[in-house]
């Protein structure tokens, strides 16, 4: 009998073996072969997409909210104008209505092939961050599934990191890198990419992960000596616990200085990694990206501009040619903005959204400032729903000459 309850054991212990394995995902992923990056069927692929800013990122400049540049800043200004229990609900009805699946939709059929999605680490913490916690998988997941549906990849792009990464407005940081000296920090960005890399990690519509957004502005300068060289090893680190739960999908890794220096990375051990640069307001000619060219030629990586944009139409048409000429992959700077023609799509500014932006730029030291120059919480309550209205697809309209200059197809908004 004891041999007999053995074998049958045995027996079942196998057969479990064998479902688990029979269940386990056989999937494909793009992935770098050499300076090439290879979609899942293993054919070459050149990205060309767009970011999805200001949307789980609000920036001042695209919100129009004056010196209250950065997402807390934002949040902050709207809170003082409006109150919690509104504030919260602006913050709900804003990430439903302002990307779409309409949105993703669109941006497929013109002819792009991945977005960048722009983050704030609290949203996958219990920080409250645009009026919840912990609720980033919820808008996540809805754009992986919509992505999906269009055959759209997502490239995930950490672009405010826990301590601050860039020391300005857009890392919603408080001033300084403090990420490159915070052990404290650097142990929730590493918990935030475990978290999402075991997510998402048998999801093949995820091209990547982009660790640490445009990290070590140029206004530390005096600390380049100090910083630079704690930024590679940071990568490695965090690239070492994504790796545990997810070998397989491409890890984006950003230079230093807003992105535009490789000096950092003075050895390439490491592999399935897209090197990437950004880069703004320069003379378009072949000496604006020849550097990155040469650092892909010497080590035979992939090199990609993550952020580049925010010009004319002269310009972007200009820039994303040589781009192409070179074949270097891309994602222009952002995909929508409000009353602003340099991006692929546009709303229009609500009445009495202006007693927003005056309020942004009013002072608001103390409290008495902060009465003093107190809108109309009336009429700033409509100037936002009004906002939120305007910034669903069906209010938007493409700007047709930029669409254009970035090799798209223009087509109306249905």
């Amino acid at each position: 009998m004891k041999i007999s309850k053995l074998i049958g054991w045995v027996l079942v212990s196998l057969t479990i073996v064998s479902c688990v394995k029979q269940e386990a995902p056989n999937v494909s992923f793009a992935r770098v072969d050499g300076a090439q990056i290879l979609e899942p069927n293993g054919n070459p692929i050149i990205l060309k997409g767009t970011n999805i800013g200001n949307w789980l990122v609000p920036e001042g400049y695209m919100f129009k909210s004056g010196k209250a540049s950065s997402p807390t800043k934002i949040d902050r200004l709207l809170y003082q104008m409006i109150g919690p229990d509104s504030l919260k609900k602006f913050w709900k009805n804003y990430l439903d209505n302002y990307i779409t699946y309409e949105d993703i939709k669109y941006i497929k059929a013109i002819g792009a092939n991945h977005i960048r999605l722009p983050f704030h680490y609290q949203l996958l913490t219990q920080d409250e961050y645009m009026g919840d916690r912990n609720h980033g998988f919820t808008y996540f997941d809805r754009i992986i599934d919509w992505c999906k549906q269009e055959n759209l990849y997502v490239l995930f792009d950490m672009h405010c990191a826990p301590g601050g990464q860039t020391g300005d407005n857009i890392d919603d940081s408080e001033g300084y890198p403090f990420l490159l000296n915070s052990e404290i920090s650097q142990q929730i960005m590493s918990d935030v990419w475990v978290k999402i890399a075991e997510r998402y990690k048998n999801e093949p519509i995820v091209l990547g992960y982009d660790l640490l957004n445009e990290p070590i502005a140029h206004y530390f300068k005096d600390d380049y000596e100090k910083l630079n060289p704690k930024l590679y090893p940071l990568y490695k680190r965090i690239i070492k616990d994504i790796r545990k739960v997810d070998p397989n999908h491409m890890i984006f890794l950003n230079g230093a200085q807003w992105s535009t220096s490789f000096d950092v990375f003075d050895e390439i051990t490491e592999t399935n990694i897209v090197y990437e640069f950004h880069k703004y307001w320069f003379p378009v000619n072949q000496g604006a990206v020849q550097s990155y060219i040469d650092f892909s030629n010497k080590h035979n990586v992939p090199i990609y501009i993550g952020e580049t944009g925010e010009n004319t139409d002269e310009w972007i048409m200009e820039f994303r040619t040589l781009l192409d000429e070179n074949q270097i992959h891309w994602a222009f700077w952002p995909y929508k903005k409000m009353n602003n023609l340099r991006g692929i799509m546009n709303f229009e500014q609500p009445e009495n959204y202006d007693l927003i932006t005056k309020f942004g730029e009013a002072d608001r030291s103390t409290f008495g400032e902060i009465r003093k120059n107190m809108p109309d919480k009336a009429l700033v309550q409509k100037a936002l729903n009004q906002f939120v209205e305007n910034s669903l697809f069906k209010n938007n309209f493409p700007n047709e000459p930029y669409v254009k200059g970035l090799g798209f197809t223009v087509l109306p908004v249905k």
